[in-house]
């Protein structure tokens, strides 16, 4: 029992860090192409924004699938969203903003980023639900 236990753990760690490897990769991308486009400190806040709601999205419609589908939240909720949205990054561009002097942009990208994040989750939930049909949920 506790072998069968340990292997189930094992098994779901490996689908979180199958996730999350490309879910941080996309993330350094995405802060590679906003630095050459934008430059310097506010393209890293663009990229956090963009990594933050795309994530959101894809987290609603992740959030939405049928419990039998919990090997695909576990690779795509956890882990690769959780890479792609990571908190820490975001609050240190927003704090790396404040101390350059850019309170008000901070103050944008903070509201913008969490009225922006609750949308998109509830936007990426209800697209799900319509694509899955009507399926019980629990």
């Amino acid at each position: 029992m506790k072998r069968q236990r340990l292997q189930q753990e094992v098994s779901d760690l490996g689908l979180v860090a199958a996730g999350a490897i490309p879910g941080a990769l996309l993330r350094w991308h995405l802060e590679l192409m906003a630095d050459q486009a934008i430059g310097g400190l506010r393209g890293l806040v663009g990229a956090d924004l963009l990594a933050n709601l795309v994530g959101c999205l894809l987290i609603g419609a992740l959030a939405a699938q049928p419990p039998r589908r919990a090997r695909l939240f576990l690779w795509g909720g956890i882990g690769f969203c959780g890479s792609l949205t990571t908190f820490s990054s975001w609050i240190l561009q927003l704090s790396r903003a404040l101390q350059h002097g850019l309170a008000l942009s901070a103050m944008v990208v903070l509201l913008v980023s969490l009225v922006g994040g609750l949308l998109l989750t509830a936007l990426g939930y209800g697209l799900a639900l319509r694509c899955l049909g009507p399926e019980p949920r629990p």
